[in-house]
């Protein structure tokens, strides 16, 4: 389902992340910690959206960033947005 046309991906009709391909970049969810530990860690990767940095918003620009530090990014935001209930079932063999 699209947000402000682009796509979105959601976790129980949660935004969890949203792309934006002719930017080249994304958007995640995550505490402000979070934000400040990986923009701190990779500047070039992660930043604060602005205006919605304060709620944890965090641009990741994906011309920087390898798979797996997408993966990790988006990882992290959806365990910020879904239900305890889902995670614990999602972390289960």
């Amino acid at each position: 389902m699209p947000h402000f046309d682009r796509p979105s991906f959601r976790v129980r009709g949660k935004i969890f992340a949203t792309l934006s391909p002719e930017d080249r970049r994304g958007v995640v969810k995550l505490t402000r910690e979070q934000q400040e530990l990986m923009s701190a860690a990779e500047p070039k990767i992660f930043g604060p959206v602005p205006s919605w940095g304060k709620h944890g918003w965090t641009y990741v620009h994906l011309q920087f960033a390898d798979a797996d530090t997408v993966r990790s990014a988006l990882t992290t935001s959806w365990r910020n947005v879904a239900p305890r209930k889902l995670i614990e079932t999602a972390a289960k063999p």
